[in-house]
C-alpha cells in the first residue's frame, strides 16, 4: 500500500493514497486507531447491543434500535447498494476493511475497553450505514407526534400545536453562504456550526483525504466514510444544517395474537400477517431481556411490541414506525464519494439529488462564482395528517405516495443563512426553531461587505438573545405591588444588554427569572393533565416531559395558550419575588456550564468549563430552563471555508483530533472552541508531521 499519514499541529489526520478505495481505507484505519472506543460504541448502538457492557441503563435503546430494524434495513440498504451502485459498495468496503484492521491497535490505547471488558469486535461491510441510521434516526423527531397526542387527547386538540418550537430533541445548526461581492477577497465564503448533543469523544472528526481523484478537507462522522456534511475539495465547497422536515410516520396499529403465535395487524385490506420474532438483549450485570420485534406492512412496531391483549382478547394496540430507508432499501450513500469528487457547484448538486436520509438544508459555493442553496433527502408525500400525529394503519388515506415530494431551492443574492428556521424547507415540514438565530446572523451579515474568515467568529459567537424580548416585556408591566427587592431585580433586567456573556450577571439574572416563570407555568392548573406521564417507553421521555415543552415554548406561553393573561402577569411577578428574595445569581457561566455525554461518565464533573449564549443564540448553547442551566447541546463543530484561499479556512470541534484520554490531542482544541477560535486548515504537506509505521 502507498498510504501515508500526516498530522498537523493539532492531531488532525491528513491522508494520502494511490486510489479511492487505497484512501478509504487509510480513513477507516486511522479513525480505528484514534478512536476505537468510540467506533465500538456507535457499533453497538446501531445493533442495540450496548447493554452487553454498559449495563441496564441502555435498556431502552437496545430495544428501540432492534424493535426499528436499524442493523437490518443496513443491510438491506447495503445489499442495494451492491447491487446498483459497486463502486461504491467497494468503497465502503474498504473502509470497512480499514476499521477492522486499526481497531485492535485502537482498542489497546483506549481504556474503556479494559474498563468495561469490552474485546473489540469485527465491523461488516453494512455497519457503517448502521451507524449513520442510529446517529439519524431521531433527527426528524418522530417522537414530538406522541407527545401532540398526548396534548391533543388530555389538553384539547385546539392546543395541538400550542408547544411548537425546535424541542429538546432535535437537531439544529446555524449555515450561512456569503457571495464574492460581500466578502474581502471577492470569492465566496461558506460557514456555520451544527449543533447537536455533545459528546466526548466529539462526534464529528476533523480529516484530510487525498488522491489522485480529489483532495478534500472537511469534517466526518466516525465510523462512516467520506465527508457527508462539510467539505472543502479546493474549488467547492458545501455545508449543511437540519432542514427540520417530516419524513417519519408513528401508525396506530391494531395487532392480534394467533393461537400458534404469531401476529396479525389489521390495515387497509384486512387482517394481514406481520412479520415477528424474538431476540435476547444481553445485559451487564443483570439478567437478559428478551423482547419480540414485529413488523407490519407499515414499518417496525416501536411501542406496544410485547403488548398483552386485554380482557380474554386477542387484540391489542401498538405504534409502528415508517421511515424512508426501510421502505425503500436507499440510504443514499453513492452521494458521498460523488461529493469527494465534486469540483463545482454544479457537481455538489447532482451528487445529492441521491440523497436519502437525514433531510438537510445545503449551501455550496465554488471559485467560479457558482452559489447553491436547496434541500436534500426523501420526503414522501401522504396525507397532512401523517405529519401531526399518530394516524390509523387501517386508512388507506394515510398511505405514502410512490414518489417522493420535490424539494426547494433558492438563489442566493448576497448572502443565505440557514439556522433550522421556517424559510426554505416550509413545504417539508411542521416545526421549526424559532426565526431568532438565522435573522440575527442575516443582520450581522448586512452590517459589512467586506467579510474574511477570521471576522465570521464575530457571527459564530454572537450572543444577543433575541427570545428574551417577550419575558423582558412582561417583567416590564410586572411594576405594581412589588417588594423592594424584586423591584431591584425588575429594573436590573429592564437595563441588560441581552447578552448571554458567561461573566454576566445580568443574565445569570434573567436565566434565574426565567426558570422561576417556566417552573410556575409548569405548575399551573391548565397544565395539570399533561403532568401524568406518558404511556411511552422512557427512551422517548425528552419529548414528552412537560417541563422542557414549556420552557422551550415560553415565548408563545406567555402571550397564547390556556393559562390566563392574568396569571401569566401574576407568575412572572412572582418569579421577580422569589429571585429578589434569594441569593444573587452568580454569573451566567458559573451555572451554564457544558455537560457533555459519555458512554462511561467521568467522575470529574467539575472539569467541565462554563459556557457563554443560550438556546436561541447564534451561539447556541441549549440548557433546560427551570431544571438545569447545565448545557448538554451546542455547536459539535464550527468551520469557514474561504474559496479564495482553502488555507485560510478554519474549524474546530469541541475536544480534539483523538479520543483516546491522555492523549495530547484529546482535549487539545477545548480552549480555542470556548474562546469561539477556530484552527487553521493546513494543507502545504511540507507544514505537516508526517506518521512513520
Amino acid at each position: 500500500m502507498s498510504i501515508e499519514v500526516y498530522r498537523d499541529a493539532w492531531g488532525v489526520p491528513h491522508l494520502r493514497a494511490t486510489d479511492p478505495e487505497e484512501l478509504a481505507f487509510a480513513q477507516g484505519r486511522v479513525t480505528a486507531r484514534d478512536r476505537a472506543w468510540q467506533l465500538e460504541v456507535e457499533r453497538h448502538r446501531a445493533q442495540g447491543t450496548t447493554a452487553a457492557f454498559l449495563g441496564a441503563a441502555e435498556l431502552g435503546w437496545d430495544a428501540f434500535a432492534r424493535r426499528a430494524r436499524l442493523a437490518d434495513t443496513a443491510r438491506r440498504c447495503y445489499a442495494r447498494l451492491e447491487a446498483s451502485d459497486a463502486p461504491t459498495a467497494a468503497w465502503v468496503r474498504a473502509y470497512v476493511d480499514g476499521v477492522n484492521d486499526g481497531l485492535a491497535d485502537g482498542a489497546l490505547r483506549a481504556p474503556e475497553f479494559a474498563e468495561t471488558g469490552l474485546v473489540p469486535g469485527r465491523w461488516e461491510p453494512w455497519t457503517p450505514l448502521a451507524v449513520w441510521l442510529s446517529t439519524h434516526i431521531l433527527f426528524a423527531g418522530f417522537p414530538t407526534k406522541l407527545w401532540r397526542e398526548q396534548v391533543a387527547t388530555r389538553l384539547g386538540e385546539e392546543w395541538t400545536e400550542l408547544f411548537a418550537t425546535d424541542g429538546p430533541g432535535t437537531a439544529g445548526s446555524n449555515g450561512w453562504v456569503v457571495s464574492g461581492e460581500r466578502t474581502a477577497s471577492g470569492a465566496a465564503l461558506v460557514a456555520g456550526d451544527p449543533h447537536r448533543f455533545i459528546e466526548a469523544p466529539g462526534v464529528y472528526q476533523q480529516i484530510r483525504l487525498a488522491c489522485p481523484a480529489y483532495d478534500v478537507v472537511g469534517i466526518a462522522v466516525p465510523g462512516v466514510p467520506g465527508l457527508a456534511h462539510f467539505g472543502h475539495t479546493g474549488s467547492v465547497a458545501w455545508a449543511i444544517t437540519n432542514a427540520m422536515a417530516d419524513y417519519q410516520d408513528l401508525y396506530r396499529e391494531r395487532l392480534r395474537r394467533l393461537p400458534g403465535g404469531g401476529v396479525e395487524a389489521f390495515g387497509p385490506e384486512g387482517w394481514r400477517p406481520a412479520a415477528t420474532h424474538t431476540e435476547t438483549i444481553e445485559v451487564a450485570g443483570g439478567e437478559p431481556v428478551v423482547v419480540e420485534v414485529v413488523e407490519t406492512d407499515r414499518g417496525p412496531v416501536i411501542i406496544g411490541a410485547d403488548g398483552e391483549p386485554a380482557g380474554g382478547s386477542s387484540e391489542w394496540e401498538a405504534v409502528s414506525l415508517r421511515y424512508p430507508p426501510r421502505v425503500t432499501g436507499e440510504l443514499g450513500f453513492g452521494t458521498l464519494p460523488a461529493l469527494l469528487r465534486a469540483r463545482t457547484v454544479a457537481d455538489v448538486d447532482a451528487a445529492l439529488d441521491g440523497w436519502v436520509e437525514p433531510v438537510n438544508v445545503v449551501q455550496a459555493a465554488d471559485t467560479r462564482g457558482g452559489l447553491l442553496h436547496r434541500v436534500a433527502g426523501h420526503v414522501p408525500v401522504r396525507n397532512r395528517a401523517n405529519s401531526l400525529r399518530l394516524v390509523p394503519a387501517w386508512d388507506p388515506a394515510h398511505d405514502w405516495e410512490p414518489a417522493p415530494a420535490p424539494l426547494p431551492r433558492a438563489e442566493v443574492r448576497g448572502h443565505a443563512v440557514m439556522a433550522n428556521a421556517r424559510g426554505l424547507a416550509a413545504p417539508l415540514g411542521v416545526e421549526f426553531a424559532p426565526p431568532h438565530r438565522a435573522a440575527r446572523i442575516g443582520e450581522l451579515l448586512d452590517a459589512s461587505a467586506e467579510w474574511t474568515p477570521e471576522s465570521t467568529t464575530a457571527v459564530h459567537t454572537d450572543t444577543d438573545n433575541p427570545s428574551a424580548a417577550r419575558l423582558l416585556a412582561a417583567v416590564e408591566r410586572a411594576a405594581e405591588s412589588l417588594s423592594p427587592d424584586a423591584s431591584a431585580v425588575r429594573e436590573r433586567l429592564l437595563g441588560w444588554d441581552r447578552r448571554m456573556a458567561a461573566e454576566s450577571t445580568d443574565a445569570g439574572l434573567y436565566a434565574a427569572v426565567r426558570g422561576a416563570v417556566v417552573r410556575r407555568l409548569a405548575g399551573h392548573a391548565a397544565f395539570t393533565t399533561l403532568r401524568e406521564p406518558a404511556p411511552y417507553p422512557e427512551l422517548f421521555r425528552p419529548w414528552l416531559a412537560l417541563g422542557p415543552r414549556v420552557a422551550y415554548a415560553l415565548e408563545t406561553l406567555l402571550t397564547a395558550g390556556p393559562v390566563p393573561a392574568g396569571d401569566v402577569d401574576r407568575i412572572v411577578r412572582e418569579a421577580l419575588e422569589e429571585v429578589g428574595a434569594g441569593e444573587p445569581p452568580a454569573a451566567w457561566g458559573v451555572t451554564h456550564r457544558l455537560a457533555p455525554w459519555q458512554a462511561l461518565p467521568d467522575a470529574d464533573d467539575a472539569q467541565w468549563p462554563g459556557l457563554a449564549g443560550d438556546h436561541d443564540c447564534v451561539l447556541s448553547t441549549s440548557s433546560v430552563p427551570g431544571w438545569t442551566d447545565r448545557s448538554a447541546r451546542a455547536s459539535a463543530a464550527r468551520y469557514v471555508w474561504d474559496l479564495a484561499d482553502r488555507d485560510r479556512s478554519g474549524w474546530i470541534v469541541p475536544f480534539g483530533a483523538s479520543g483516546v484520554p491522555g492523549d495530547p490531542h484529546h482535549r487539545d482544541q477545548l480552549p480555542l472552541w470556548l474562546r469561539g477560535e477556530l484552527a487553521p486548515v493546513t494543507t502545504d504537506w511540507q507544514y505537516l508531521t508526517k506518521e512513520q509505521g
